[in-house]
């Protein structure tokens, strides 16, 4: 059995985006979402972010930070990370805009606030199906090397559920296991399709 696993951070930028790419490159049947009302990127400054909306191809993001001010792009790391996102897939896209998606059987989140967005969308969903859904919150801080760290202990995570198969039944010690080798305290939830 080969569960659907959803990487979601704010933007579907750099923590969905690289445990996405983390997961894809090992195989597992991924897909990623932000829960923003627009991507944001930083700007030359906190006052003035890169505000673009959802559907924006990376490349094009990518292509108009290089022409505004690529040096400051490339030291910071977001052409970079826009380079490794146009690997993945063609664009950002939003989580409470998935239903055509299709359903998830695991759904790692990054931040409380987004964790609490996806489970507040999937309680407003019909609930037809019945398929329950596994929630996880990984705490990772929005900079690249905690991305970073975050992808590897997303794919670790993943890597424990998927053999366990019918995850119901272990999830709680799945997680407790989990906490204990890497120091880490993870919130979850199941919910429901």
């Amino acid at each position: 059995m080969k569960l659907r696993h959803a990487t979601v951070c704010s933007s579907n930028q750099n923590r969905s985006m690289e445990a996405h790419w983390l997961l894809e490159r090992e195989g597992f049947d991924v897909a990623s979402y932000g829960t923003g009302q627009h991507v944001k990127l930083p700007g030359p400054s906190l006052r003035e972010p890169n505000v673009y909306d959802f559907g924006t191809p990376y490349k094009q993001m990518f292509d108009d930070l290089r022409r505004k001010d690529p040096e400051l792009y490339r030291r910071n790391g977001i052409l970079p990370m826009l380079k490794r996102n146009l690997s993945v897939k063609t664009a950002p896209q939003r989580w409470q805009e998935n239903a055509a998606d299709g359903t998830f059987d695991v759904v790692l989140t990054f931040e409380e606030k987004v964790f609490d967005m996806v489970l507040e969308d999937l309680h407003n969903r019909k609930h037809v199906l019945l398929k329950p859904v596994l929630v996880i919150n990984l705490e990772v801080k929005d900079n690249h090397e905690e991305a970073a760290i975050g992808g590897r202990l997303a794919l670790q995570l993943c890597q424990e559920i998927e053999p366990a198969g019918n995850w119901e039944e272990c999830v709680d010690d799945l997680i407790m296991n989990f906490e204990r080798q890497n120091h880490r305290k993870l919130v979850y939830s199941i919910s429901y399709y």
